[in-house]
């Protein structure tokens, strides 16, 4: 029977996969994975109609937890960035450093044939060529509009439905990480809004293909993530130094092994709860 207990215990379980639609190196797939609900939530998503009551209940409190976790941390991380973008980098780079092993694991879980590895290593040529591109192209910066919004939440839907993929690697890369932890820290709906359908249509278009590539191309499927987390992850290492001293580039190191070490930490967990 439903309890209150339940009720709030899924709540709390939201607020942190909320947390990776946010924190660069953060996936909320594999926040959901580490509370054990990632099956349940791909299932539900890829065949809507089918105990659509019971599931609506079910992941109600983990809706409003992961959306009390985005305005939350919203504050924090906007501050944060703005003062100390190059040292709060390096600790997500850390982040995703101390993930790959497990993520590395999980891609071999069902075995690991030279065809992944050929697989995962274009995956990571065009995926550097694309966003290398992108980059000089566009300066790294992406203004701040409707479209662009949508864009960013498909690829925070992205994030539920990849287990070990960090939507806000890309949103970093696209310059919009700190105008949308804004809008969601002051509630801009023109902001909140073309996110949530962003999100939604990419949920609609994508769930059940993944849940069919699930099904049959699991190792392939689980080393494209790995090349794609590698080739964003090269996409936010910092570059800007200017006005560095000694203890900056010590204080960078440390973020660095800090963000490895809760990265390590937060991969054990899943190790540990996913089944």
């Amino acid at each position: 029977m439903e309890t209150i207990k339940d009720w709030f215990w899924r709540f709390v379980k939201g607020m942190f996969i909320g947390s990776g639609f946010i924190l660069p190196g953060v996936s909320g797939g594999a926040l959901a994975a580490i509370f054990g609900l990632y099956e349940r939530i791909i299932r539900f998503l890829a065949n809507l109609t089918k105990d659509f009551v019971n599931n609506i209940i079910f992941f109600l409190p983990v809706g409003l937890g992961a959306l009390a976790g985005i305005v939350i941390l919203s504050f924090g991380v906007s501050h944060v960035l703005e003062n100390y973008q190059t040292l709060v980098m390096w600790f997500f780079v850390g982040c995703i450093v101390g993930m790959l092993p497990s993520l590395w694991k999980e891609a071999g879980e069902k075995g690991r044939h030279k065809s992944d590895l050929i697989f995962m290593g274009i995956t990571i040529f065009i995926a550097t060529i694309i966003l290398g591109f992108g980059q000089q192209l566009f300066g790294g910066q992406v203004n701040p509009s409707f479209v662009a919004w949508l864009i960013a939440g498909g690829l925070i839907a992205l994030g539920v439905l990849v287990p070990g993929l960090s939507p806000s690697n890309f949103i970093f890369y696209m310059g919009l990480y700190q105008a949308m932890s804004d809008g969601f820290k002051s509630l801009d709906f023109s902001v909140i809004i073309p996110i949530g359908i962003g999100g939604l249509l990419t949920v609609l278009l994508f769930s059940k293909m993944i849940e069919k590539i699930f099904n049959h191309h699991y190792s392939k499927f689980f080393h494209f993530v790995f090349g794609v987390v590698v080739a964003s992850t090269f996409m936010i290492i910092p570059t800007d130094y200017s006005g560095f001293s000694l203890l900056h580039y010590l204080l960078a190191f440390l973020m660095l092994i800090a963000g490895s070490l809760l990265g390590w930490w937060m991969s054990k967990l899943e190790e540990k709860y996913k089944k």
